[in-house]
Parts: C-alpha cells; structure tokens; sequence
C-alpha cells in the first residue's frame, strides 16, 4: 500500500485507541501533495460525482483522502477501501469526484465542507503548508467545554498553564465556537473563521478540529490540548492553589523561540 495511505490509516486507528473516535464520530481529511497523487494514480479505477453545498473554487483540481461519513475509525486498518477514499475537487469549487474508495455507495464525511473550508483558511495563513485537518472526539477537552463560558482567552490560558508544552507547541491559543448543529454551512463558516487565528478550534459539548502540515504534528496538536484539559480538570477536582504564571509563559516562549499570543496575556 502506498505510504501516504498507510501513514492517514494509522491516524485514524491512533486516534480510535485514545477513544476519541466512538462509533462513527471524528473524521479526517489529507491535502494530497503532487508526488503523492502521482503515487496513488493506479487506484484510480472509478468516478462518482458529487455536489458541495458550498463553493470551493480556492481548492479547484485538488487531491483529498477523507474518512467515509457513518463510518467507524476501528474499520479503516480492516477495510480503508471501504471506509476512506481519495476525491478529487472539480475545476469549479463546486462538486467533487471519488476516485478510489469509499465503496458500496460510501461518501466522504458529512462534515466535509467544514474540512474543506478550514483547508482554504489554513493554506491562506500557513503558506499553503497545512494538508491536515482533523476533527475527533475527545472527552476530557470536551468535558472541559462545560465548565467556562466559549472564550479562546479563557481556554487557551487554562490549557497553557496546565501543561508547560503547550504555550510551545500552541502559542497562537486555541479558539473555541459555541454549540451549533454540525454537519451544515453555518459550522462551516465559523469554523473556518477561527481556525484562521488558531491551529485548532474547539467545538463546544461536542470535540476539536486540529490542523497541521503533517499527520504526527496535527495529532500531536490534539493529543496536548486532550492532556491539558486532562490534567487541569483532575487538578480542578484536587483544588488548584497555583499554577504557571504569565512572566513565566513570556519566559518560556522566549526560551523555545516562539511568539506567544500577548492578547491572552496580563
């Protein structure tokens, strides 16, 4: 199996084996590079086309692997023909191909115009170095969710001083949108709008999308905000009496050579 298949499979199981994935939740989708299509050209065996509630003409003529909607994580390493598939995104923004995958009458994900959508903002402020955009289940970040108010401020400061790796590996913060229906435009649209700012965007009472340029740095990405929200919750629970301070943050994203969000600074 070609490399870039193997590498989007182990995602999805890693992912299962953290228990962010129950049932058919979370989904993941990979901006293919040239060499990679190229890579997988030999599959292509069929054509189904698709229409896109929304218009993604910055996207035009570009290659995805997409995890199947009402698909399980657990299945993929079982069956990946079955339960993921490459799409090719029509000339106009408008519609998509299947190309390889995604058989008996499978789709891509249902939240897929949320994943294209952060795909147009990540590649605009990255340089076009996002390809990865991923959305689980966690349930300690998730948990978390209900016990503030939907403030990137307040959250990113909670998740920073909670762990010292994360003011490093996340120093933008991290944004998070108040409960709506997911699967719909109106998701979409706001989603897109914070992940502009933020690598990863959380979904009130619901999970997180994480983007990356890489399958290990978007997986990383989530796997520090869940341990965050993990350890603060259990310190909550303890009765917290100090934490990490903001000179202290200002001392360590000096140290790791990063730029800290001062807006969530006092």
């Amino acid at each position: 199996m070609q490399k870039v298949l193997e590498d989007y499979i182990r995602m999805c199981y890693d992912g299962f084996l953290q228990g962010w994935h129950e049932r058919n939740g979370g989904n993941l989708t990979y901006r293919m590079r040239p060499e990679e299509v190229e890579d997988c050209r030999s599959l292509f065996s069929q054509s189904r086309h698709m229409e896109l509630p929304v218009d993604v003409s910055a996207l035009a003529g570009e290659y995805f692997i997409s995890t199947g909607s009402g698909r399980f994580m657990r299945n993929v390493p079982l069956a990946p023909q079955e339960n993921i598939g490459i799409i090719r995104i029509d000339d106009d923004g408008r519609g998509y191909e299947i190309l390889w995958g995604l058989e008996n009458g499978a789709r891509p994900t249902s939240e897929l115009p949320s994943h294209l959508m952060n795909h147009i903002a990540r590649i605009q402020v990255t340089d076009g170095r996002c390809h990865v955009i991923y959305h689980a289940h966690p349930a300690n970040i998730t948990a978390l969710s209900y016990t503030i108010e939907p403030d990137a401020r307040v959250l990113s400061r909670i998740l920073w001083q909670s762990e010292t790796e994360c003011a490093v590996v996340f120093p933008e913060g991290v944004g998070i949108l108040d409960w709506m229906i997911p699967g719909g435009t109106d998701i979409a649209v706001e989603t897109s709008r914070l992940i502009r700012t933020y690598p990863a965007v959380v979904w009130a009472f619901h999970g997180i999308f994480g983007s990356g340029e890489t399958f290990d740095e978007t997986f990383g990405l989530v796997h520090t905000i869940e341990k965050a929200a993990e350890i603060y919750l259990k310190a909550k629970g303890a009765g917290i009496i100090r934490t990490i301070s903001d000179e202290q943050l200002r001392i360590l994203a000096k140290a790791f050579g990063v730029h800290i969000n001062e807006d969530f600074l006092s």
